[in-house]
C-alpha cells in the first residue's frame, strides 16, 4: 500500500506544477500556516492545486516520507519542494516566490 500512496504522491508533485499538501481546503483551512500559505500565492495570483492530509490521512503520512519534510503545510513547485509556511513567506519577502511561481506556471 505504501508504494502505492508514494507513487500517487510523486504522480500529483510531477503533474502539478504548483501543489499544496495542506491541512484542510482552500476554502476551509484547517490551521493557520495553511490558511496563510494559501492567502500568499492566491495574493500573487496563481492558480494551485492542493491535497487535503487531513480528509486523506495516507497523505499525512506519506508525504513527509515523500518529501524528507515533517510538516505541512508542503509547497511544491515544478516538481519539487520549497519548504513551508515560513519559507515560503521569506521567499515572498526577498523576491523570490514570484519568479519560482512564474516559471512553474508556464
Amino acid at each position: 500500500m505504501s508504494q502505492d500512496i508514494l507513487s500517487e504522491i510523486k504522480s500529483d508533485v510531477e503533474s502539478n506544477p504548483i501543489l499544496i499538501y495542506m491541512k484542510g481546503t482552500p476554502e476551509e483551512p484547517k490551521c493557520g500556516f495553511s490558511k496563510a500559505t494559501v492567502a500568499l500565492i492566491q495574493g500573487l495570483g496563481f492558480s494551485f492545486a492542493t491535497r487535503d492530509v487531513i480528509a486523506n490521512p495516507e497523505f499525512r503520512e506519506y508525504v513527509p516520507e515523500f518529501s524528507n519534510w515533517p510538516t505541512f503545510p508542503q509547497v511544491f513547485v515544478g516538481g519539487k519542494l520549497i519548504g513551508g509556511c515560513d519559507i515560503v513567506h521569506e521567499l515572498h519577502e526577498q523576491g523570490e516566490l514570484e519568479p519560482l511561481l512564474k516559471q512553474a506556471a508556464k
